[in-house]
């Protein structure tokens, strides 16, 4: 296969391996970690889990993303980017054993989401580092084929430590506070292998004109205001996000629903619950994988807007269709439907961004677009829980959720006219 012919030739090089194990070790850990704090909030036995529960769980999982984000590469300009690794690294394990130890113990439930908050929050800087250090240990000739892999062998490699979390969590302990400490051994481990990186290799070169903390910050934040307003001048990337915000409402709303589905309505028992969630979250990922395939082909015969359309379409039928019977079996396959349709929206989304946007304005842009992905996920998990019931069977999330997609895929619909490069 040519991936791996190619995976080989920078398997060469040896900080780009030294810097992908790192990157390997650290999401890995991430992928324990936010399954062993989803199944603390939604199937500790002791606990009678809400939906209020689960969208505040969520916003500790991704609003760092969203608003530490963009203000991260500022940062990283001044500080060593392997010092990033090291203490970075060093101190999530510190933090999730301090979130361990608050699982065991009797403390308010602030306590134990500020604990997660620092831990999340954190990794920004480290993912964002690992992207900013790459160049300093691949030459430019491999760089693409760099940043086309090392990414994605990172995202294999949380969902490898969500899966490893829920082995450990359903055989081998019972315990939330166990899988917090493998997440706590593997940041630590990220840690330590950073150190066979020599300390000024990664960057940032030393610069004697930088200007001070304080303006910088400044000026990324009028960045991204000037990023919004060429966004409006932009009309099919400020419509492909727009369409993308709402798909991705839908699907957080639903992905709760399903959450309180798995812990309720499906199971006898916390394990058995959990079991059906890591279930129906493998399913949804074989959805992620079949767009990557599907996606490039059925874009460049459809047209982006068209192909976004389709999968908008897609899911305003089969969602209630099958999501109105709350059923384990046909649930499965929404599963399957929704992370197909999403993720394929999604990557025509990408695209248009990209060949739409300047180049000049692209990584603004993009940095909203982070924002608005993860605070619309957040957001549909605020609105879940104002609306679902305690078992999560909720006829009006189903069909609100089919009308917004009908809604947003006759818009595209309309747009693919007018935006005939599209």
């Amino acid at each position: 296969m040519p991936v791996v012919g190619d995976l080989r030739v920078l398997l060469r090089l040896r900080n780009f391996r030294r810097l992908l194990a790192v990157r390997l070790l650290s999401q890995s850990a991430d992928g324990v970690y936010q399954v062993a704090l989803a199944s603390y909030v939604v199937f500790s036995p002791e606990k009678e889990a809400s939906a209020a529960a689960i969208a505040s769980a969520m916003a500790v999982l991704l609003l760092p993303y969203s608003f530490v984000g963009p203000f991260a590469g500022v940062l990283l300009d001044r500080w060593s980017r392997r010092q990033v690794f090291l203490y970075g690294n060093a101190l999530r394990a510190a933090l999730a054993c301090c979130t361990a130890f608050l699982i065991l113990g009797s403390v308010p439930e602030w306590l134990f989401y500020a604990s997660a908050l620092c831990v999340t929050a954190v990794n920004r800087f480290v993912l964002a580092g690992l992207s900013a250090a790459l160049p300093r240990v691949v030459d430019t000739e491999r760089l693409i084929l760099a940043n086309s892999l090392s990414p994605t062998a990172g995202t294999l490699a949380a969902t490898a430590g969500g899966g490893l979390a829920f082995v450990v969590r359903l055989v081998f302990a019972d315990s939330d506070a166990a899988v917090v400490l493998l997440g706590a051994m593997l940041y630590l481990a990220s840690a330590l292998i950073s150190l066979r990186l020599p300390t000024r290799l990664l960057g940032p070169d030393p610069d004697g004109n930088r200007i001070r903390l304080g303006t910088a910050l400044a000026i990324t934040a009028r960045g991204l205001v000037e990023g919004l307003h060429h966004l409006a001048e932009r009309k099919p990337a400020g419509r492909a996000l727009a369409a993308m915000t709402a798909i991705r409402f839908c699907y957080g709303a639903l992905t709760v629903m399903v959450l309180m589905l798995c812990r309720y309505a499906w199971s006898a028992n916390d394990s058995e619950g959990l079991a059906l969630l890591g279930l129906a979250v493998g399913i949804s990922g074989a959805g992620f994988f079949a767009a990557a395939v599907v996606t490039p082909w059925t874009a460049a015969r459809l047209g982006r807007f068209r192909w976004m359309a389709t999968c908008a379409a897609t899911a305003a039928v089969l969602e209630p269709a099958l999501g109105l019977w709350f059923a384990l079996s046909p649930m499965l396959v929404a599963a399957f439907v929704l992370g197909l349709v999403t993720q394929g929206a999604k990557i025509a989304t990408d695209t248009v961004v990209q060949t739409a946007v300047e180049d000049v304005y692209r990584g603004r842009v993009f940095s909203l677009y982070d924002v608005l992905f993860n605070v619309a996920f957040v957001g549909a998990a605020a609105v879940a829980a104002l609306l679902l019931p305690p078992d999560g069977r909720s006829a009006p999330v189903v069909a609100g959720a089919a009308v917004l997609y009908a809604v947003v895929a006759a818009l595209l619909f309309r747009w693919s006219r007018t935006d005939r490069d599209q």
